[in-house]
């Protein structure tokens, strides 16, 4: 297994669609969701797509930690081949959202609350799944990349794209009802 290297923002891979993955019992499919794994995980991140380590693949991992379930139960290392997405319900939620491909920034993005997907896993059988909430935020934002889109193209208000850094510090700020520390 190796860490990957990440494709950051402005990379022409990450404004590209991806192919679709032909067979996804090839050994070297295999090969390449280790590496992204070792790479998810070294980066802190919970999901990552073939794009993002500069692999034009239909390709996403994602996980849902516990505590970032709204009904505590996570959700384990999923790799999903292929997938498709279909919004259940109107409903949308905006939430701020990071990404490994524009490291240090964040941002509001609105995403459908409520998804339905599926797609194959690297043994070749079909998943299918709903999911809500930071699942259903995860699968949207990891399968952009396999469509060209970075989380800043679907932000409403640009003006809401900031450094974490920046954010942690005034979420931390003391206030006496004079300062500029705020709610994000």
């Amino acid at each position: 297994m190796a860490r990957l290297d990440i494709a950051l923002m402005g990379h022409p891979i990450l404004a590209r669609q991806a192919e679709p993955v032909q067979d996804p019992c090839d050994p070297a499919i295999d090969a390449l969701v280790a590496d992204m794994l070792e790479t998810m995980a070294s980066a802190n991140g919970v999901g990552l797509a073939a794009p993002q380590v500069k692999r034009g693949l239909q390709l996403v991992l994602f996980m849902v930690p516990s505590e970032r379930a709204a009904d505590g139960n996570g959700v384990p290392v999923t790799v999903l081949m292929n997938p498709e997405i279909e919004p259940l319900g109107d409903e949308m939620d905006e939430a701020y959202e990071g990404c490994l491909s524009i490291p240090g920034l964040t941002g509001r993005v609105p995403r459908w609350r409520h998804i339905g997907y599926r797609g194959l896993t690297p043994d070749g059988r079909q998943i299918e799944r709903e999911a809500s909430g930071f699942h259903a935020r995860v699968v949207q934002h990891e399968c952009d990349h396999l469509w060209g889109r970075l989380y800043p193209s679907r932000m409403r208000d640009i003006g809401s794209l900031a450094f974490v850094d920046e954010l942690r510090r005034r979420m931390e700020a003391p206030t006496d009802g004079a300062g500029d520390a705020e709610e994000v």
